[in-house]
């Protein structure tokens, strides 16, 4: 019987991942609606919708002239107050005072201090700045408004570096830990893969579904992760450096097992093997079987048996590359 005609490719050597897959969304590290400590109607607006803020800046101001008033009187007071202290202590010293009069002085004193203090602190608080840096959203307010502390201004986000928030089911609980790398992609950025490190691992398994909360921690440099995007997570729980793998049309599935025909001498050699992670058109074989170098049968296996004698034609696949765009080389010489 003739060789049969046959197309081979090589097994190789890849760095192979096992990943678990996941969906999510990107959070922000720190997220609020700033609200005023005082009231009062609003005089000055200091930003703009959508500006990039450091930790302190002033957002809006508050009306506070009456505040300044309180502040004068009180500073007043506290001046008058303390005058009387120092007279106090020098008729103390002239015998011409009780020890009950410097006390009331002193006392009177320090009350007329911390009444200005307070009156100060509500002063500086007509100022609202952030409290943290990021981007501030929409306005909620306008010039000439009356507000109270519980009046939304306006929302502040950080946005660098931003989480990567996802839940995986629980019985990979084993395999979590800080540390392992998260890539992932957003269905508004398509092609670009992004990638962090985990942070935190929930301790705590969240029910009905019985699932871990997981947060990767993302650099966000250009600022084009924006809270709330849908993202499709891999979590790489193992990396290993020297797998075996073929591509997946050289698989062979025959009674709930696995083969593939690797090509020695000329002949067909059915070969039984566990497969590992199956990735882009690619499988692992685990356990041995194959080893790298082998030219396993990716076309014209259907009417091989054990033994067959066969004319191999070398089909160069390379990982990444769909089957369509491999290339074929001159027929392998048969002995």
């Amino acid at each position: 019987m003739p060789p049969m005609p046959v197309e081979v490719a090589a097994a190789v050597r890849d760095t192979v991942v096992d990943a678990i897959q996941a969906t999510g969304q990107i959070e922000a590290v720190q997220s609020t609606e700033l609200r005023p400590e005082v009231t009062g109607r609003i005089t000055a607006i200091l930003v703009r919708e959508g500006q990039s803020v450091a930790a302190g800046t002033p957002l809006f101001k508050v009306d506070d002239a009456e505040l300044k008033a309180q502040v004068g009187q009180a500073e007043a007071e506290r001046d008058v107050a303390q005058q009387a202290l120092e007279r106090t202590k020098q008729l103390i010293a002239q015998n011409a005072a009780s020890q009950a009069d410097l006390e009331n002085a002193d006392a009177n004193a320090r009350s007329k201090r911390a009444a200005y203090d307070l009156l100060r602190t509500r002063l500086d608080r007509t100022v609202v700045r952030a409290p943290f840096g990021g981007s501030v959203g929409r306005r909620l307010v306008s010039i000439g408004e009356y507000v109270t502390p519980l009046t939304a201004l306006i929302s502040l986000q950080s946005v660098n570096p931003q989480p990567a928030v996802f839940q995986v089911p629980e019985r990979y609980a084993e395999q979590l830990r800080r540390g392992q790398l998260v890539s992932f992609q957003v269905a508004a950025l398509p092609g670009t893969n992004f990638s962090g490190e985990v942070v935190f691992v929930d301790p705590v398994v969240e029910l009905p579904g019985r699932t871990i909360l997981i947060k990767a921690r993302v650099p966000n440099p250009e600022r084009r992760l924006q809270a709330g995007m849908f993202i499709e997570a891999r979590l790489a729980t193992d990396v290993r450096p020297n797998a075996i793998v073929v591509p997946e049309d050289a698989l062979l599935p025959l009674g709930g097992a696995t083969f593939v025909w690797v090509v020695k001498d000329g002949a067909a050699d059915r070969r039984q093997v566990a497969l590992g992670v199956r990735t882009a058109g690619w499988a692992e074989i685990l356990g041995g079987g194959v080893e790298a170098g082998d030219q396993v049968v990716v076309g014209g296996a259907e009417r091989l048996f054990p033994g067959a004698k066969v004319m191999p034609t070398l089909i160069e696949r390379r990982r990444g590359v769909p089957p369509a765009e491999s290339t074929a080389t001159a027929p392998t010489p048969t002995r």
